[in-house]
Formats: C-alpha cells, sequence, structure tokens
C-alpha cells in the first residue's frame, strides 16, 4: 500500500488558521473546507488561505450541490465551483448523497427516497455534474433518521447510484454507526457491501448519544469507540485510503483535534503492519 494513501486530514476553520499557518501540524497531510464557505473568498482571510495550501493538498466537501432535490442543477454554481477547484488544484471533490433544497437552501441534508426512480434520477444529476466540473465526484452515504417511500435498502440504493453514475465513494464510518444504531442493521455487513474500488477517501466524526438505539449525527463530539473500531475494518476491506476528522461543533483546542488525527494515523500504521506480516 502506497504510504501516499496513509495520510490523515483535519477540516480547516477559520479560527484556526493564524495557529495553522505559525507552526502547520506534521501529523495533518491534506486540509478539506467546504467550497461555498471559501469561493471568492479575499482580502487577510483570502491570503491566509492561499498560503495554507502551500503546506497541504486541498480537498473539498459540498454542501448545497442539492443532488436529490427537485430543482434543476444550478449551473452559475458549478462554473463558479469548477473555477475554484481548478484554481486550487483540490484532490478530491465530494458531496452529500441527499437532497437540501426545493425553492431555497434547507441547510439540512434530506435522505433520498431509496427507489430505483431515485437512483435513475440522481445518477443522471451526478454524471451531469462530472461532465460540468470534469473531474470525478464522490458521494458520501447521508445518516438519515426515516426512510419514507423506500423499495430497495440503504446498500442496495448506494451501490445502484455509484454503477449507474460510474462516480466515487466517500465513505462516511460515522454515518454507517449512526445509521445502523438507528435502523437496526449489522454495520459490518453494510461496510462489506460497498464497492471498495469506489472509495476515494473516508470521514470520520462524533456523534451523539441521545438513546440506547438512537445516535444523532451531530460532528459535535470526540470520535467514538464504534466509529474507531469501524474504520479499522474499513481499512480492511477498501485499503488504507486518506482519512478526515470532521468536527463541525463544540469545538475543542486545536491540540485536541490533533490527538484524534493522530489516532487516524496509528489504526493506519497498524492496518500497513498486519499487512506487511501477511505478507511475509
Amino acid at each position: 500500500m502506497s504510504s501516499q494513501l496513509a495520510a490523515a486530514g483535519l477540516g480547516l476553520r477559520r479560527d484556526f488558521l493564524p495557529q495553522f499557518l505559525d507552526r502547520p501540524p506534521e501529523n495533518v497531510d491534506f486540509i478539506e473546507v467546504a467550497p461555498e464557505n471559501w469561493m471568492g473568498l479575499g482580502g487577510r482571510l483570502g491570503r491566509q488561505f492561499a498560503e495554507a495550501l502551500r503546506h497541504k493538498p486541498l480537498y473539498c466537501h459540498g454542501l448545497s450541490l442539492d443532488l436529490g432535490g427537485p430543482r434543476p442543477l444550478d449551473r452559475d454554481f458549478l462554473d463558479r465551483l469548477k473555477g475554484f477547484l481548478d484554481q486550487h488544484e483540490v484532490v478530491s471533490y465530494s458531496e452529500h448523497l441527499s437532497a437540501c433544497g426545493d425553492q431555497g437552501h434547507m441547510y439540512d441534508l434530506m435522505p433520498i427516497p431509496f427507489t430505483e426512480d431515485a437512483v435513475h434520477y440522481v445518477a443522471a444529476r451526478i454524471r451531469a455534474v462530472q461532465a460540468h466540473l470534469q473531474r470525478p465526484v464522490a458521494v458520501e452515504n447521508v445518516s438519515y433518521y426515516a426512510a419514507p417511500g423506500a423499495r430497495m435498502s440503504e446498500l442496495e440504493f448506494i451501490c445502484a447510484v455509484l454503477d449507474e453514475a460510474d462516480c466515487q465513494l466517500l465513505l462516511d464510518v460515522n454515518n454507517i454507526v449512526v445509521n445502523s444504531i438507528n435502523h437496526g442493521y449489522d454495520a459490518q455487513a453494510f461496510l462489506r457491501g460497498l464497492p471498495p474500488q469506489r472509495v476515494a477517501y473516508i470521514h470520520v466524526a462524533g456523534h451523539d448519544h441521545e438513546a440506547e438505539d438512537l445516535r444523532v449525527d451531530t460532528h459535535g463530539a470526540d470520535v467514538d469507540a464504534e466509529v474507531w473500531a469501524l474504520l479499522a475494518d474499513a481499512y480492511a476491506h477498501v485499503g488504507v485510503v486518506p482519512t478526515l476528522l470532521e468536527r463541525d461543533f463544540n469545538i475543542p483546542s486545536l491540540e485536541a483535534l490533533l490527538g484524534e488525527v493522530e489516532q487516524i494515523h496509528q489504526i493506519q500504521q497498524q492496518h500497513l503492519s498486519k499487512a506487511v506480516r501477511a505478507h511475509g
């Protein structure tokens, strides 16, 4: 396994920029941003952002493409997005396999119905986005709390979209754990059902324990032990790929976040060591 793939990343926050630039963290191999939050940014923050990219490769994880929504794709937004991705030589661009708008943007990720019609609809939109951006797109398996009108399983739906759209997968390990508890399925079996050759990179994050059978995907807590364990299983299934730590709320110090980034590295190295021993 290439050591270039044994990489751990961190979402870049504006309030961490001064610390990040003063001493770029050695154990952060790449950074990720939501492009909507940085496109067209100028002034001091714009200069700091450009300086950060001198030190670390950039991945982008979108928030508003609305792949499953009823609105036509926003071509003006896609033009601006393409310019941003090309300008900053973005390594990978991903979006949520969800809906997030109708007449306006809801700032929430709504599940797409697990039906054949929805597979065809969203796959066509993903193909159109890939053609417009002239690059592959990775879609993320999302957390959800209801599945009205489902005619297939979540796993069947994701695999069908990946196949028909011929796109990549952003594998969110935390979302598998959350969904498996909320909807009563086996997280490891779900993971093994995903096509490993489609995985572009991985997300890990924390979630809230609301009840024994209810977890809420908040990105507002430390990564749970179940998520760390499933991350190790993910490397066994897909190999060691770049893995990003997400944290959106209840933000601790940068040092605390870097401790979790280091845990990603440790799990990656454990898997690589096992692979070396297995092959003699």
